[in-house]
């Protein structure tokens, strides 16, 4: 055989095994689909991290309401904690006298009404005269925290601070230490309650038989040269 008819045989051969030239053009969304998928896949992580860099702050925690963590509280709840606040028992005091205010004596001048009898009712062996020392005894019990060694009450001034000097609870006016709501005040031969205290110091007090009734008045800082204060708790 010829060399011309060897390669026109295999020119035939080749035809006949060799795969139509459409196959690889079918073959090739495949490998671009694949391809595709694989690009896909390895930007899977850099679209996860957009995703969790931009979550809403109560996602990720880290601008939070400042409500929720704590943290910038207003700047009116720091003045109010830095107030002068009352004790427990000083509340109860506050919040018994307030209703009071406007009592009258009946008749005028006579030291006497039925709720003024009720006040003398929290001392011991009292009888009708000056009352601002019944009204503080009153409101003393009212609160949970009665005066003298036995809760017994007071019907005199000086009797009421001489037990809170026995028994520690006696503030001399002038110890550095300002009133709270709630303490007595007491002047000579007088005694009210602290209602409360001004930023600048001006005490606001309730006080029986002042001006034959429960009145509201207001100090100076000085308490108008009061003697002293009694905290009951």
């Amino acid at each position: 055989m010829s060399l011309e008819a060897v390669l026109a045989r295999i020119g035939q051969l080749q035809s006949t095994f060799t795969p139509p030239a459409a196959a690889p053009s079918a073959a090739a969304p495949a490998t671009t689909t694949s391809f595709a998928s694989a690009l896909q896949s390895a930007g899977a992580p850099a679209a996860t991290a957009t995703l969790t860099a931009g979550a809403p702050p109560a996602t990720l925690g880290a601008t939070a309401p400042p409500a929720a963590l704590g943290g910038t509280a207003p700047a009116a709840a720091f003045g109010a904690a830095a107030q002068t606040a009352p004790t427990g028992a000083g509340q109860a005091m506050v919040n018994a006298v307030r209703g009071e205010v406007g009592v009258r004596e009946q008749p005028p001048g006579s030291n006497d009404s039925p709720r003024i009898a009720h006040y003398r009712q929290s001392t011991a062996g009292s009888g009708v005269g000056p009352w601002c020392a019944y009204f503080a005894s009153w409101a003393a019990r009212q609160a949970g925290v009665p005066l003298g060694e036995h809760g017994q009450g007071f019907g005199r001034v000086d009797d009421v601070y001489a037990w809170a000097q026995r028994s520690g609870k006696a503030i001399p006016n002038g110890a550095g230490l300002r009133p709270q709501p709630g303490d007595l005040i007491v002047w000579d031969e007088h005694i009210g309650v602290v209602e409360s205290v001004d930023p600048n110091g001006s005490i606001h007090t309730i006080e029986g038989n002042s001006s034959d009734q429960v009145s509201r008045r207001t100090y100076g800082a000085d308490g108008g040269h009061a003697i002293g204060y009694v905290r009951l708790g």
